[in-house]
């Protein structure tokens, strides 16, 4: 396991004001750990025991989940599903020529889905808290239990407190079991961050009682990278990203130079191409050196925990 100096995102919340982050921290933690569960879930591991408190920083600023005594292991059938996008594009014809400067075309998207739907437990294991409905009735459970715990996260670091929290932990269970509808602590005159909307519709389609109606429990973190709160964030190059800049988080700086607009959404259309075109030019000149762009190369540092 890699050394985390910076120790968990629970400890990191404690020194925030109002033990909240922003929005735009909170984008970047929750990718991270979206990532991470795809990875367990690709292998047929559902998690179960998601929390800050078992969310590690590592010297770098990403992060790394630990404690997997609560996981249980399942069969996975991975497939590749094809969809059709509608992408928005300009042309130099049809600007003239029609007086509008944008086309629409269909093209077809190629996506890869681990998940395991078929997991299936009756036991009740994880802290209150975050444990789903289907958790704390006893019925059985499957992937499911780990995207209402990433919604109850993301909450979490945005509010400062669980949704459903209250004075005790009967009281917690209860208010899991019964309540309709999530309410927000938002407080009286409070001036909203951007992408507090989008936050919001994502934490409400995770928080859904029915796991056959909640977000990521027919094709995983295919469908929740999709949501617009992760709009901008370019999946495979999130470990090069700039961790955020808040209080109490010592990053270790790398030498090589970090990206960062993709997460912020800073950076202008300009500076973007600019870095694409970069890129490319790097990957064109170690192309044929020692270093292959195919190599078996683990971008993330997960603990892979089986039975």
């Amino acid at each position: 396991m890699d050394y985390c100096p910076n120790g968990d995102l629970h400890a990191l919340l404690r020194k925030q004001p109002c033990y909240r982050l922003p929005v735009q921290a909170v984008r970047f933690f929750a990718a991270e750990v979206l990532l991470a569960l795809e990875y367990l879930h690709a292998q047929g591991i559902v998690y179960r025991d998601l929390k800050p408190e078992n969310i590690l920083i590592r010297e770098d600023g990403h992060i790394m989940l630990s404690d997997f005594d609560l996981c249980f292991q399942s069969d996975i059938h991975p497939k590749l599903e094809t969809r059709t996008r509608v992408k928005v594009g300009s042309s130099a014809r049809a600007r003239y020529s029609c007086g509008f400067s944008d086309r629409q075309r269909e093209e077809q998207v190629t996506e890869f889905v681990a998940e395991p739907t078929t997991a299936f437990s009756r036991s009740c294991v994880g802290t209150h808290e975050y444990l789903a409905p289907e958790l704390v009735s006893g019925g059985g459970h499957g992937n499911g239990v780990d995207w209402w715990a990433f919604g109850v996260l993301i909450y979490e670091l945005l509010y400062g407190t669980t949704p459903f929290k209250g004075g005790s932990k009967e009281s917690t269970l209860r208010r899991i079991a019964s309540s309709r509808e999530v309410r927000f602590h938002v407080a009286e005159g409070e001036r909203e961050e951007a992408g507090m909307g989008d936050a919001r519709d994502l934490i409400q389609k995770l928080l859904v009682k029915d796991p056959r109606r909640r977000l990521g429990c027919a094709r995983g973190a295919t469908d929740i990278k999709r949501h617009p709160f992760f709009d901008g964030i370019k999946w495979p190059l999130i470990r090069t990203y700039r961790p955020p800049e808040v209080r109490g988080l010592a990053v270790k700086r790398s030498k090589s130079k970090a990206h960062v607009s993709h997460v912020t959404g800073a950076s202008s259309p300009r500076r973007r191409r600019c870095f694409w075109k970069k890129l490319k030019y790097r990957l064109m000149r170690i192309k044929g050196s020692r270093y292959s762009l195919n190599s078996n190369y683990n971008y993330y540092s997960y603990v892979n925990y089986r039975r």
